[in-house]
This record gives structure tokens, C-alpha cells and sequence, in this order.
């Protein structure tokens, strides 16, 4: 059976969104190195200015270099969204584990509640909670990991019930093996595959979400760099100069992208019904 990191590469789509996926995060990461002027830094003389060797893509409506912007930018969608989507699988799975252990009254009170969480649109529960914490990176990062939770906890909680019917389950029950550590040592492992498929898609539409919330306003807050932010300053200015919106269009297009493919190619590689048989 070839390694995992071998089927990545044959796995086209999931290869490129694998590359797509890295490009970003060292951007993100590397962004101080990488970046050619402050991302704050204006130079009112240079405002409009087209892609150029001083300013590689362009500059916006106060002089600033949209590039070295785009990288932080990265860096504050990248955090946001990992923070969000980190709270979300470790507190939503935690619940749906928890729900499908004990069921009864616990099942259901848990799993009404993220009933209730899914009947409301991902945006407008996201800008329902802004309303409440108030805007920022960090409300908007708990605000998306609360809308993320009945996701994880539903997926969770279905195959955990499967797993906790199997015969070495009750086993170990029998030899007296403790909660926690039927969850940890037999359930968690099991149901882990389909957690970190929906864990990477996920980032990609945090991605998105944050940049929308940032583009009406509520998001990441000026003079902080964020995409959306970005996209949402220079639509007045779209037919002076385009630039601004275009790359910063086009870099939340990458990011959200990447995790997205990255997450369909994981799908491939860890469903065994999917990725077929290897030679």
C-alpha cells in the first residue's frame, strides 16, 4: 500500500491544493521576510499607482503597497480562520462524543442545541454574535468557531455510535475501562478520519466568512491588514484604479481554494471507497 504522502501526489487536485495551501501559509508565516514595504505604511504621492518594481502590485487609495498588505492580510485570515476552526473541532467533536457516550437526556439536550445553532444562516449567526462581542479578529474568530460547532458535533456523533456498538468496545467496558479512556484509546481514533477532512474544508470557508464579516465592517478592523477589509476600501475607487480590489479578490480566491481542494483530496485519500484500490 503506497504511504499516504505518495497518494497525495498522485491525487492531482489534492497535490494542487496541498501547494496552494503552503504558498499561503508561508506567506503568511514569512510575511516580514517577504514583504517589500510596511503593510501600514503610506506614501500619499504614490496613491493609485500600478503594479511596478517598486510596487509590485499596485498601491491603494493611501499610498500603501498592496502586496506586502495581501501577505499580512494572509496572515490575519490564516489566524482567524485556524483559530475559529480549532475551536470549533475541539469543542464540537468533544459535544458529539460526549452525545453519543451517554445518550439519553444528554444526547438530546446536545444535540438540540446544535439543532438550533444549524437553523440559522452561517452569516447571519456570525454577524448575530459580532453584534453581542463587538468587532475585532479575535470576536471574529470565536464568533465563526460558535456558527462551526453543530457541524463537528454532528459529524462526530455519527460514527462514534457506531464504533461504541462494536464488540472490543464492549470489551473493554467489561475489563472496566473508564470512559475517557474508551473515548481516547477506541472512539477518537476511529472517527478522526472524517474530522480532519471537514476540519481543512472548513478552514476554507472561514476564509471566506472572515472576509465577508471584515468586508461589512465587523471583522478585522482598520488599520489591522485583512483581504476583505481590503476589498471592501477600494470599491469606491474600482474604475480609478482596480488593483487593490482585484489581487486582494484574487488572493482570498487562492486561499479559499487551496483548503478547498486540499480538503476534496484528503476526502480521497483517507475513504477508502473513494480513493480505490492501490497497487
Amino acid at each position: 500500500m503506497l504511504a499516504p504522502a505518495r497518494r497525495l501526489v498522485r491525487n492531482r487536485i489534492g497535490f494542487a491544493g496541498f501547494v496552494l495551501c503552503l504558498a499561503v501559509v508561508i506567506a503568511a508565516s514569512f510575511a516580514p521576510l517577504l514583504a517589500t514595504h510596511g503593510p501600514r505604511e503610506q506614501v500619499v504621492r504614490d496613491r493609485f499607482q500600478g503594479p511596478s518594481t517598486t510596487y509590485l502590485l499596485g498601491t491603494d487609495n493611501f499610498g500603501r503597497d498592496v502586496y506586502s498588505r495581501i501577505l499580512y492580510g494572509f496572515r490575519t485570515s490564516i489566524a482567524v480562520a485556524f483559530g475559529a476552526v480549532g475551536l470549533a473541532s475541539v469543542l464540537g467533536s468533544g459535544a458529539g462524543l460526549a452525545a453519543a457516550f451517554y445518550g439519553g437526556w444528554v444526547d438530546r439536550l446536545i444535540m438540540r442545541l446544535m439543532d438550533v445553532l444549524l437553523a440559522f444562516p452561517i452569516i447571519l449567526l456570525a454577524i448575530a454574535v459580532l453584534a453581542v462581542l463587538g468587532p475585532g479578529s479575535a470576536n471574529t474568530a470565536l464568533a465563526i468557531g460558535i456558527v462551526y460547532l453543530p457541524i463537528f458535533a454532528r459529524l462526530a456523533r455519527g460514527p462514534a455510535l457506531t464504533v461504541l456498538s462494536w464488540d472490543y468496545v464492549s470489551a473493554a467496558r467489561a475489563l472496566g475501562a473508564g470512559g475517557a479512556r474508551i473515548m481516547a484509546r477506541h472512539v477518537l481514533p476511529n472517527v478522526m478520519a472524517p474530522l480532519l477532512v471537514q476540519l481543512t474544508v472548513s478552514l476554507s470557508t472561514a476564509i471566506l466568512v472572515e472576509a465577508s464579516l471584515s468586508f461589512l465592517g465587523l471583522g478585522t478592523q482598520p488599520p489591522t491588514p485583512s483581504l476583505g477589509l481590503m476589498l471592501a476600501e477600494s470599491r469606491d475607487f474600482m474604475v480609478l484604479s482596480p488593483w487593490t480590489s482585484l489581487f486582494s479578490g484574487l488572493a482570498i480566491l487562492v486561499a479559499s481554494l487551496g483548503f478547498n481542494l486540499f480538503g476534496d483530496g484528503l476526502r480521497d485519500i483517507v475513504d477508502p471507497a473513494l480513493r480505490g484500490v492501490d497497487n
